[in-house]
């Protein structure tokens, strides 16, 4: 019987609402100034490429922000931008970075009515996300955390763990006191969500918004708007 629904976050409940060469041609339109657009898809891989992976164990969030900033500011740079760079790259980060993650996206439409339905039914509702920054303030920002009963990120100093790692999902089971088969996982990347949860015996559902992961895993859905009929019956 389930009585736990775990769901993933980013691409999952939240998205991001703009690119970054959208964030970025807002912000040039504000300085007045115009980036040399030929550069900006060897810019943006070598942007991304660069990222610093940050270990959950050694993770420090002010580390994360000033290495971003400086990254940012010399991809701002390599578009021919030189006067004003460094403030732009702030402004770059706080369009995109996790931590100002309210400003930068939005929940899906199918998110709060899937919350309600499940929470009226009563399961109990965690978030398990691989998430560089805490996220109680801003599913608080979001309205939807009187919805869950732990909320689960992977650079939380408390849990230091990233999927498909079993640690964050058993963080995860015991802050609701209940059993791996017990719970259901919905998330839309099949390494982390589903492999991840089945390692650790929980019941794994893959969400695929845009349908380019048929045939992937069984048990898949398009919208969060499948999954109540998909537990019909399962709730204690």
């Amino acid at each position: 019987m389930v009585k736990a629904v775990f769901l993933d976050f980013y691409q999952t409940l939240y998205f991001h609402r703009r690119t970054l060469k959208e964030n970025l041609q807002r912000i040039v339109a504000r300085y007045g100034v115009e980036p040399d657009w030929k550069r900006f898809e060897t810019a943006q891989a070598r942007l991304f490429a660069d990222t610093a992976v940050f270990d959950p164990a050694t993770y420090s969030l002010m580390e994360s922000l000033m290495t971003t900033a400086k990254r940012e500011c010399e991809f701002i740079r390599e578009l021919g931008i030189q006067e004003h760079a460094e403030q732009m790259a702030w402004e770059l980060l706080q369009s995109g970075h996790f931590l100002f993650a309210a400003n930068s996206g939005t929940l899906y439409s199918d998110v709060i009515p899937t919350l309600q339905h499940l929470r009226d039914t009563g399961f109990k509702l965690v978030i398990v996300s691989n998430w560089e920054s805490p996220l109680d303030p801003l599913t608080e920002r979001f309205g939807i955390a009187e919805y869950f009963d732990a909320i689960v990120a992977s650079h939380d100093v408390r849990v230091r763990s990233e999927k498909p790692d079993p640690h964050i999902f058993n963080y995860a089971l015991a802050a609701v006191g209940v059993s791996a088969e017990e719970v259901v996982h919905v998330g839309d990347t099949y390494e982390a969500d589903v492999v991840g949860a089945q390692n650790v015996g929980i019941r794994p559902i893959l969400l695929d918004r845009d349908g380019t992961q048929a045939g992937r895993w069984d048990e898949t859905i398009q919208s969060l708007n499948e999954l109540p009929k998909l537990l019909k019956g399962y709730a204690s």
